[in-house]
């Protein structure tokens, strides 16, 4: 061990919970259509730079307790991530956590609020637990959060884009 590194730095120091964030967006359409939207994690691809081929497990569903994988790809780079719904309150509120519920390392979450003829949607990000695939230093866990949340953003802008310009089935 680095005698000079400060515990700030130190892995093992660390608090997961300061990697967190929220950012917001209003859209044009009602609490309940954007919720269909999020909740159908098949259609995550349409709106996030990071993550395509996203498919509930056969039989499973947007309800708490259900699995789903996807690909995410990043920096060149490309994976594969199962996660379980932990939220799903119908017009109001999604969540789910990468690697699940019990043990998961992400907690991703939604929700929606009416706002004039609108929804204002949050869309939130929660690391729950140290892991070096993440990152092993500050510097690497600030800069993935910020990765994130800029992901978030342009996830947030896309969806409220493809509201605007796509008419409810």
């Amino acid at each position: 061990m680095n005698t000079t590194a400060s515990a700030h730095d130190l892995f093992e120091a660390l608090n997961p919970s300061e990697f967190a964030f929220t950012r917001r967006a209003w859209v044009d359409a009602a609490p309940s259509r954007v919720y269909d939207l999020i909740s159908d994690v098949s259609g995550i691809g349409r709106w996030s730079p990071d993550a395509s081929d996203v498919a509930f497990d056969p039989g499973a569903g947007p309800w708490v307790g259900a699995w789903f994988s996807g690909r995410n790809h990043r920096d060149g780079r490309q994976w594969s991530t199962r996660s379980q719904i932990v939220r799903a309150d119908p017009g109001a509120a999604f969540a789910f956590v990468v690697g699940g519920a019990e043990d998961g390392i992400v907690r991703w979450g939604w929700t929606c609020r009416p706002q004039g003829r609108g929804t204002v949607v949050e869309q939130s990000w929660q690391l729950l637990r140290l892991d070096a695939v993440l990152g092993t230093t500050r510097g690497d866990l600030d800069a993935l959060r910020d990765h994130m949340a800029g992901s978030a953003e342009t996830t947030l802008l896309s969806l409220a884009r493809w509201i605007a310009e796509t008419p409810p089935a």
